[in-house]
């Protein structure tokens, strides 16, 4: 089989801060922006083809309860409901750029157990941002 990763999706809270830091800050390109207000799905991905993600308004499935949405709510704020990891090949260069810019740091670039070397950033709606050296 020959199957790809077309898009993944991470919640925003607040689409013009969420676009501040993927377009702004991660250089990313804005591939489509649907809907108004905070109701806007999003789709960022870097430059030149590939995946995406989509930067979509939380806990929009059909059948949550109100209990559903609030667990949502509080994992999405202490960063535990979603994240995503990235790869560069200038580690250093990204973590400058993104701390300069007022990104949330939550790890400076260090040497990890399992080989890699990384650094870890919350965006705007609190997801966890991995990025390691490629």
């Amino acid at each position: 089989m020959d199957i790809t990763i077309h898009a993944t999706f991470l919640p925003h809270t607040d689409p013009e801060a969420s676009l501040a830091f993927y377009r702004d800050l991660l250089g990313w390109e804005v591939r489509a922006d649907v809907g108004q207000g905070t109701m806007r799905w999003i789709t960022v991905a870097p430059s030149g083809g590939g995946s995406a993600v989509v930067l979509e308004p939380p806990a929009m499935a059909e059948g949550l309860t109100d209990g559903h949405r609030t667990a949502i709510a509080e994992m999405i704020e202490n960063g535990s409901y979603a994240f995503i990891n990235l790869a560069t090949p200038d580690l250093d260069g990204a973590f400058e750029k993104l701390q300069a810019g007022g990104a949330d740091v939550v790890q400076e670039p260090a040497d990890q157990p399992w080989g890699a070397r990384d650094c870890v950033f919350r965006d705007p709606a609190g997801n966890t941002v991995r990025i390691q050296q490629a």
